[in-house]
């Protein structure tokens, strides 16, 4: 018996059984797709993050204070200075003060889950935040302390639906501001996102808060040839504050991605190992299936052996069919992958589509070596059936 007249047989035995082999290939099919679908999961969302720092250029600094061993504090007029006197290297900074579950009404219309930050005109600039209508803060709004917001378009779909937001009032917290601008969108309007935002004036949201300490800013270079002139400009002034360098965090955007590229390298380790235990779960139910397989085809396999079959062709024929059985479903779990990519990542986006041809292939490969591994003790146990207690067998 040739390699195609156990190919055959291998077929036919499957097709004999299409319930049974379904639910056999079930197991494979949810491990690949599991893995493509993590794989694809991590790498949109980190896509997601690295377009948000690339757009910001490779010229941002971010600066955190994390205020340890010391009791100082960073002003919004310190900041203003630095910019002006180091204008050749630094274009601009912006303070950032932020707080979340922030309570804004217009009329009878309210919404609790909005983050406020009270930031510098210099922001729209620096971290990508253009308005689609009206404009941004100005100097004059820092100086006068102007009671006015810049606001996204969940904001403006929760409480100006079908309306103009341009020059009408809304609360914040109980105070009056007029609305001066609204935000590009960035992430359909929904609420809990980057659209889900109200900008003020820096003083404005210190005196609204009792706080005038800024603990984060951010900092553009002129080019990204400037940025280590920039970074020890910056150190130089925190340390002249602070008195020491464990009381603050300078990070620009290639280091950043460098992090994130880390974390990532680590997620999708993380999320490709436990989805590929549902290869291997799968696989142990291949083996049973050709356990169970083997016994009931005793008689059969004794039949064969007696009129010539050599132990070698029935360990190949039972070893085809374990790897048909992974192989197809390890196709159709890379087809089901990519659809979980497309309609659901995509469709409802929830992260952009990023497929990985590396690990469609590679989980494939794993499901056909899931098959030759699960497959072979099975396969030997068939091979090694004596004859004639097989034609014995009922």
């Amino acid at each position: 018996m040739g390699f195609m007249e156990a190919y055959k047989m291998a077929i036919k035995s499957i097709l004999s059984k299409k319930g049974r082999s379904i639910l056999t290939m079930l197991g494979v099919i949810i491990g690949v797709c599991a893995v493509i679908a993590a794989v694809a999961y991590a790498q949109g969302t980190t896509k997601n993050i690295t377009d948000s720092i690339s757009s910001m250029g490779a010229n941002l600094i971010q600066i955190n204070i994390t205020g340890r061993g010391s009791n100082r504090q960073v002003n919004y007029e310190q900041l203003r200075t630095l910019s002006q006197k180091n204008s050749d290297i630094i274009s601009g900074i912006a303070p950032q003060l932020s707080s979340s579950g922030t309570t804004v009404k217009k009329g009878s219309l309210s919404m609790q889950t909005t983050t406020m930050l009270g930031t510098s005109p210099e922001y729209e600039k620096i971290n990508s935040r253009p308005v689609s209508t009206g404009r941004f803060l100005m100097d004059s709004d820092i100086d006068n302390r102007s009671k006015v917001a810049v606001i996204g378009t969940a904001v403006v779909n929760t409480l100006f639906p079908g309306e103009d937001p341009f020059g009408q009032k809304i609360k914040i917290n109980g105070t009056i501001f007029t609305v001066i601008g609204v935000l590009s969108e960035l992430q359909s309007g929904q609420t809990n996102t980057q659209d889900d935002y109200i900008i003020i004036p820096i003083t404005v949201a210190q005196r609204l808060g009792r706080n005038t300490a800024i603990r984060n800013f951010s900092v553009q270079a002129v080019d990204a040839e400037d940025v280590a002139a920039a970074v020890e400009k910056l150190d130089v002034f925190l340390m002249d504050i602070y008195k020491s360098e464990n009381a603050y965090r300078v990070t620009n955007s290639e280091q950043m991605l460098e992090t994130l590229s880390e974390v990532t390298g680590t997620m999708m380790a993380m999320l490709g190992g436990i989805a590929a235990i549902s290869l291997v779960v799968g696989g142990i139910g291949i083996m049973n299936i050709m356990l169970v397989s083997v016994t009931e085809r005793t008689r059969e396999i004794g039949i064969r052996k007696a009129i010539g079959a050599k132990r070698k062709k029935i360990m190949v024929q039972f070893l085809i069919e374990a790897i048909m059985i992974t192989g197809l479903g390890g196709l159709l779990g890379v087809l089901l992958g990519a659809g979980v990519i497309k309609f659901i990542f995509g469709g409802f986006n929830l992260v952009p589509e990023a497929y990985s041809p590396f690990w469609m292939i590679t989980s494939f490969g794993i499901s056909l070596v899931v098959g030759v591994v699960f497959g072979m003790f099975p396969a030997v146990k068939a091979a090694n059936l004596n004859p004639i207690e097989a034609l014995r067998f009922e």
